[in-house]
């Protein structure tokens, strides 16, 4: 594929929101996870809660879309100067030139749990001022984004689990490949609701400890939420030495289970080939791999055998998710992030929590943070029923 190259990135996590106070946790091998205490939710567990959406005002005229998740996004959009960034890209090219593509899981599910809390006494009416096309609907994140940043150009939500998120990249890079646009913001969104935390307490998949990525003792996930957004363009000849690259994009399907992926990690093995196929690299040209490493026994294991199997046990990697938890749908781009930041801070993040790296695994698994100045960088993002995606990102010479 042709390179595209990131203009400006933003995130927000339960490490902090944006890009500093993200970065700041990371480098000092922090994190965010904390006992459940939200809402009205009754479980052992740990969750990633972002600090200040409840304080978020919605714009004049979008107050409709008022929930959880569009608040995490705009609080999220409002840092690192990521408005101004799209601002000018919409002078430059045109705001039907700037493409929106968003990945999320559960949108504003938390709006309607809470709606059918309050329901009228009398005859079980919805409140009447809650608005489920704005917040509810899978597109509403897509909808609201775009009408914060005033773009007029094609808008898709992509909803494939934990995938959603690193798959929004290859979107748009067809896209922008295609001339059908000059410019693309790429954005996941993720936010806290008893639905996802007690149905995952359903699957026996939260662990009533920090996430515990690759050890011996990983016994489950904790959940959390989060939100992150990339604008994209070609590269042109202003592109500046040191410049962050959107390299290769690699997808599969495995379609092994509902939610347990290839035992082998076959699906994950093709979607990290074809990510570097696309970005015309070698296994070995890789520095760094961010792992999709949810801590669950049957996730790691697979992924463990597919990182083997296509790069063997030299490349350096870990899972960021002991330190901001598992942000479902945004997890892909959150993460892809994470490898950007390490690669302008030429320092790669530890696995924090993790003590005991399994013995199945024959890995550089960084328990420690690491100064290395790396090109190329490797984000894995594996979702159920076998979605799979792997992203090439590299740092132009």
């Amino acid at each position: 594929m042709q390179a595209l190259e990131v203009k400006n990135y933003t995130l927000s996590t339960c490490l902090g929101v944006g890009v500093a106070a993200n970065w700041a946790k990371l480098a000092s091998q922090q994190g965010g996870l904390k006992p459940c205490d939200f809402e009205t939710v009754d479980l052992s567990t740990y969750i990633g809660e972002v600090s200040g959406v409840e304080a978020v005002v919605m714009p004049a005229g979008l107050e409709k879309f008022n929930c959880r998740n569009n608040r995490l996004a705009q609080i999220t959009l409002e840092q690192d100067g990521f408005v101004e960034t799209v601002q000018q890209a919409v002078y430059r090219y045109g705001a039907e030139r700037v493409g929106l593509f968003i990945g999320g899981s559960s949108s504003g599910i938390l709006q309607t749990e809470l709606a059918y809390r309050n329901r009228q006494q009398a005859d079980g009416a919805l409140p009447s001022d809650f608005h489920y096309e704005q917040t509810h609907n899978m597109h509403s994140a897509g909808a609201f984004v775009g009408a914060f940043l005033g773009l007029a150009g094609p808008m898709l939500t992509v909803s494939s689990a934990c995938s959603s998120s690193a798959k929004v990249f290859g979107n748009a890079a067809r896209m922008i490949e295609a001339g059908l646009i000059d410019a693309a913001v790429v954005g996941g969104v993720d936010s806290l609701c008893l639905t996802t935390l007690y149905g995952f307490n359903s699957l026996q998949l939260l662990s009533s400890r920090p996430a515990r990525p690759y050890d011996e003792k990983r016994d489950g996930i904790s959940i959390a939420e989060g939100a992150a957004f990339v604008l994209l363009t070609k590269p042109d000849a202003q592109t500046a030495k040191g410049a962050i690259l959107l390299q290769g994009v690699g997808e599969s399907s495995d379609a092994h289970h509902m939610s347990s992926p290839h035992p082998d990690g076959l699906g994950a093995s093709l979607a990290m080939e074809a990510a570097l196929s696309s970005a015309g690299i070698d296994a070995s040209q890789i520095g760094y791999i961010n792992l999709h490493g949810t801590a669950t026994p049957s996730n790691d294991a697979a992924e463990g055998k597919a990182v083997q199997a296509v790069f063997g046990d030299a490349i350096p990697c870990s899972s960021t998710k002991g330190a901001t938890g598992h942000t479902l749908g945004a997890a892909g781009i959150v993460e892809a992030i994470i490898c950007m930041m390490a690669m302008r801070h030429q320092q790669l993040p530890a696995g924090i929590n993790t003590e005991i790296i399994d013995p199945q695994f024959r890995m550089d698994y960084l328990l420690e943070n690491r100064a290395v100045p790396i090109r190329y960088a490797l984000n894995n993002s594996f979702g159920f029923g076998g979605s799979n995606c792997s992203l090439v990102l590299g740092v132009a010479q």
